[in-house]
């Protein structure tokens, strides 16, 4: 078998949109995140229930499932995540860099603007109990906000595992993706067949195959790959979707909803490999489309604010979400209108320009500390701190995204913070364990990178 390297000769990276950034990388992943800031605060629909607020969810209506299929990006979140850190790997390899320095400036990427939104949300509820905000309330939003950690956890995971995923790839090209869809495809099967909890092997497997096929087209695996080619594997993605919906225990959504048995989403299912296949083939079917289209000077602007800044705005775009929410339901009294209907559609442009105003303001201020971090690096970094800083971090952050900033408001102001502040300590341990931990002693170092003698 013969296979490609991972970096591609330079004829091959002219050819490519850009050479010192992938303008359709940049614009699938700005696109994505875009879509799922829009639709996370288009979905609650938000009603009373006496003093309480009862969250629900626009997409549970009839029929709209079928916007999930296109709705549903992180598939391609996770594609771009991967082709960007097979570039980034290639290109510190290629200048002798090593791995563990390596992991740590995607570490800063990753975690230091997660230190802001812990800086924030973690006094955040007490202040708001003490000026009279209603407990449950502030309990919805504090454990709703850091949910959206788990991408983080998925995310560190996936970059400590790229060295060794885009080594597998040289080796053995797309054929890595066999075992994985298989072992995915066979973790669903014990799924269903009653054991709920093994799903969750799939969190790894599924993302990691989609991951695997981002690290292929930043090898140009796919840079061949003509229009009708790219189209007839989307319409073969999305045939092999509707049959596991159709023909099997797959729901038709492809996320989770609420009250339903299963979800394709938490844990992911096969499903969300089939539809990434899907929805890639149709992308790289448009591509010359899609590269006039991200090089047309509105959209160039845009990308260039908005593709360093993606992990601050999803980072953030919830909270711009409860400060909508709480405008509109403490300070004036009012619920969200029926969903699809007149009043919400007329009233959805003027939702989305008040957000986005308060997300400006978040991402001003908070937007910083990504793109100062964007180029961080370490020489000499220990690859056992980095390692289990990176693990640390992780937990710390699994433990957020579970547990929220407020996982108890009626058990006194204490108990507010008690349990947060663990998680966070954990996160920032991890983060100044990989970052600021030991390092490999210098001489050491150049020994390791002196070519062996025969």
């Amino acid at each position: 078998m013969t296979t490609q390297t991972a970096t591609p000769p330079p004829d091959r990276v002219a050819a490519r949109p850009g050479v010192g950034r992938d303008v359709l990388l940049d614009l699938i992943r700005s696109g994505a995140i875009a879509l799922v800031v829009v639709q996370h605060w288009l979905m609650p629909v938000i009603t009373r229930d006496g003093a309480a607020l009862v969250a629900g969810n626009a997409l549970s209506a009839p029929g709209a499932w079928a916007w999930t299929w296109v709705g549903q990006v992180m598939p391609l979140v996770f594609f771009a995540s991967g082709a960007a850190a097979a570039i980034s790997w290639a290109r510190t390899s290629a200048k002798g860099g090593d791995a563990a320095g390596w992991l740590v400036g995607r570490l800063h990427r990753l975690v230091l603007p997660v230190a802001a939104l812990v800086v924030v949300w973690l006094p955040l509820p007490v202040v708001l109990l003490a000026l009279g905000v209603p407990g449950q309330p502030l309990h919805l939003a504090a454990s709703t906000v850091p949910q959206l950690l788990w991408f983080l956890v998925v995310q560190l995971i996936l970059v400590a595992l790229t060295p060794l995923t885009v080594a597998l790839h040289r080796r053995f090209g797309l054929a890595v993706l066999v075992p994985l869809v298989v072992g995915a495809a066979a973790v669903d099967a014990l799924r269903f067949a009653g054991v709920p909890l093994v799903g969750y092997v799939n969190a790894v497997l599924v993302w990691v195959a989609v991951h695997q096929v981002g690290v292929a087209y930043a090898d140009g695996r796919f840079a061949a790959t003509g229009r009708r080619g790219a189209a007839l594997a989307g319409v073969v993605g999305l045939a092999a979707t509707a049959a596991l919906v159709g023909f099997g225990p797959y729901p038709a959504s492809m996320i989770g909803m609420p009250g339903a048995p299963v979800s394709n989403m938490s844990p992911p299912t096969l499903c969300l490999v089939t539809l990434a296949i899907a929805q890639l083939g149709f992308l790289f079917a448009l591509r010359p489309a899609l590269v006039r289209f991200a090089t047309w000077r509105p959209v160039e602007r845009g990308l260039t604010v908005l593709a360093p800044r993606t992990m601050t705005v999803f980072l953030w775009h919830m909270s711009a979400l409860v400060v909508g929410v709480g405008v509109l339901t403490l300070a004036f009294g009012s619920h969200t209108p029926d969903p699809f209907g007149p009043l919400w559609l007329a009233g959805a442009p003027l939702w989305i320009a008040g957000l986005l105003a308060a997300l400006v303001v978040l991402v001003r201020a908070f937007g910083s500390l990504e793109t100062r971090s964007a180029a961080a690096g370490r020489r000499g970094a220990h690859p056992v701190a980095v390692y289990v800083g990176l693990v640390l971090a992780a937990a710390g952050m699994l433990g957020l995204a579970a547990r929220g900033f407020a996982p108890d408001v009626d058990a006194g102001l204490l108990a507010v913070v008690a349990e947060p502040a663990v998680w966070s300590a954990v996160v920032a341990v991890g983060y100044l364990l990989a970052t600021r931990g030991f390092t490999v002693p210098r001489a050491a170092t150049r020994a390791s990178r002196r070519p062996a003698r025969a």
